[in-house]
């Protein structure tokens, strides 16, 4: 039982740490992408700074929601026997 909650823990671990790690990629990506575009087209960066923080939610989203999973296997023990 004790070796199935220490491998529950470090599953939640990295689903954490690798949501986060992505989540973090994706939107420095997207950044440095939004400063490019607003570099090339500065009269369209209205419309692309919206498309962008909508963005920015999504993917904070998946990350949350990933988190709320680790939540509920941390502290729910649904491989409890």
């Amino acid at each position: 039982m004790e070796n199935i909650l220490g491998l529950v823990a470090i599953a939640c671990g990295f689903i954490v740490g690798l949501g986060a790690f992505g989540a973090s990629i994706g939107i420095a990506l997207m950044g440095g992408k939004f400063l490019e575009a607003s570099a090339r087209q500065p009269e369209i960066m209205n419309e692309l700074q919206v498309k962008m923080f909508i963005l920015a939610g999504l993917i904070d989203a998946a990350f949350l929601i990933g988190v709320a999973i680790a939540l509920l296997f941390a502290f729910a023990k649904p491989f409890a026997i």
